[in-house]
């Protein structure tokens, strides 16, 4: 009986305290080399990060979205495939209506570091692209743990990435 109650109890906490998922699109493309070529540069190396970053949270406020930062660099396979797969038309008008996206380039893990440790993160990333999904009412960090989660997205599918977006949406 005992054992019953705690994991009733668990479970009544986990439905309070996780996020609820948010229904990925369906992504027709099965593989990345369906995706348009060349694939996306899209980090500007000469921005502002600072002032890209509270655009972008301030446009994320007044639309309701969650702010999506995706720190990266244009070298970077992984992250050039996170752009791609985001512009796929399924996608591009699920992460348009959820998220607001920003770009920042790291560099080689030397340039606007301030941006991933204004979130709580010290020190070097663990890889890119790293993406940090931010409550844009709170500017805290909503996929704390996770966020380098998509550094190996070669190895996912589209539908993946599409599915691991959609758990982040408000």
């Amino acid at each position: 009986m005992r054992l019953a109650t705690t994991a009733a109890a668990l479970i009544a906490f986990l439905a309070v305290a996780a996020p609820a998922a948010t229904t990925a699109p369906s992504v027709a493309a099965t593989s990345f080399d369906q995706l348009a070529k060349p694939l996306p540069l899209p980090y500007d190396e000469s921005a502002d990060a600072d002032q890209a970053v509270a655009a972008a949270k301030a446009r994320a406020l007044k639309a309701h979205k969650r702010l999506l930062v995706d720190l990266g660099g244009n070298w970077c396979l992984d992250c050039r495939i996170l752009a791609g797969t985001m512009k796929l038309p399924e996608i591009a008008g699920f992460v348009a209506a959820h998220y607001e996206v920003v770009t920042v380039d790291i560099g080689r893990f030397d340039k606007n570091g301030q941006i991933a440790a204004r979130y709580g993160i010290k020190g070097r990333l663990a890889g890119v692209p790293a993406v940090l999904i931010v409550d844009p009412r709170t500017d805290r960090l909503v996929d704390a743990g996770h966020e380098t989660a998509l550094s190996d997205a070669r190895h996912m599918s589209p539908q993946g990435l599409a599915d691991w977006l959609a758990q982040w949406a408000a």
